[in-house]
């Protein structure tokens, strides 16, 4: 208890929980990662030995997505161009974008199905898209076809 205590404080120290006010107006996801000294999370996300790093951005439904991990999911190919994998629970959206167009790796949070996605290829404009952030290295993990087990753990807060 005290762990998850001392996790969930570090996450909020790390993203300044808080500090934001219903004035502010809401961001593009893609560009809030660590370019103007903005506070990042990376990711690392083990698809049976390949391993894909990755950023995530500063958000409501970002830092409900870390609260999840570690996580294992069986990761499915979905329309050519993403895996897909149902999360445990609905993520927060408060905040976010009413849809993203989402690029070769993105990870986002799909909330009408709830269920998260990690791009390989460019995709459209999709309602209720939320960008969560997007993939540093690895990326030619997610081209291996078929279904997956990843396990995506924290491994360093900026």
């Amino acid at each position: 208890m005290l762990l998850s205590l001392s996790f969930a404080m570090a996450l909020n120290d790390a993203w300044g929980v808080g500090t934001s006010t219903a004035k502010d107006p809401p961001r593009e996801p893609r560009h809030e990662t660590s370019a103007a000294g903005a506070n990042t999370v990376k990711i690392r996300i083990d698809m049976e030995g390949r391993v894909i790093t990755a950023t995530l951005v500063d958000s409501p439904t970002s830092r409900d997505f870390v609260s999840l991990l570690p996580l294992t999911l069986k990761l499915d190919d979905y329309a050519a161009t993403k895996k897909i994998s149902d999360l445990p629970r609905r993520l927060s959206t408060e905040g976010a974008p009413p849809g993203s167009d989402p690029a070769a790796g993105d990870i986002a949070y799909y909330a009408p199905w709830g269920n998260l996605a990690i791009f390989h290829k460019d995709f459209r404009y999709s309602s209720g898209l939320i960008i969560l952030g997007n993939v540093d290295s690895g990326a030619e993990a997610l081209n291996v076809p078929g279904p997956t087990r990843a396990t995506i753990e924290l491994i360093e807060k900026e």
